[in-house]
């Protein structure tokens, strides 16, 4: 079985400077057996994706030339876009809504948390797996929400 349709398997990209997080981040992927790239900027974490599909990517929220919007229009052009997690220093309710809204997936506080990170990227790569019907169902009813 192949690593990206093996079940429980996670490959991810991190995109943006994750200096405070980087570390954590590569143990807690590490530990649990799943992988994990790094891109500094957008440009190059679309050239990665365009090479090598991942199931969800982890974006900062704002950096001095982009901000996640910009990296959610990148991964629609993707035939089948992974799964967008924002991450923040400043995840209030409004930024969740907005994330959720346009149709990222989650969003998690800067500075991150073992046990969070690995519940939500576990959902993202659930999510990333299901049915095109059902990730449509799922985002009309959260949009509802």
């Amino acid at each position: 079985m192949s690593g990206s349709t093996q079940e429980g398997f996670v490959s991810a990209l991190m995109v943006g400077d994750y200096e405070e997080d980087r570390l954590l981040l590569h143990d807690i992927f590490r530990r649990l057996g799943w992988r994990l790239f790094e891109a500094r900027d957008r440009r190059r974490g679309l050239e990665y994706l365009e090479r090598h599909p991942v199931q969800v990517v982890l974006a900062e929220s704002h950096t001095p030339r982009w901000t996640w919007k910009r990296v959610l229009g990148d991964l629609r052009r993707l035939a089948h876009p992974p799964q967008l997690i924002v991450t923040s220093r400043v995840a209030d309710d409004s930024l969740w809504a907005e994330v959720l809204n346009v149709g990222g997936y989650d969003v998690l506080a800067r500075p991150l948390e073992t046990d969070e990170v690995e519940r939500v990227v576990a959902a993202a790569r659930r999510r990333y797996d299901a049915p095109e019907r059902e990730r449509t169902l799922v985002s009309t009813v959260a949009g509802a929400a």
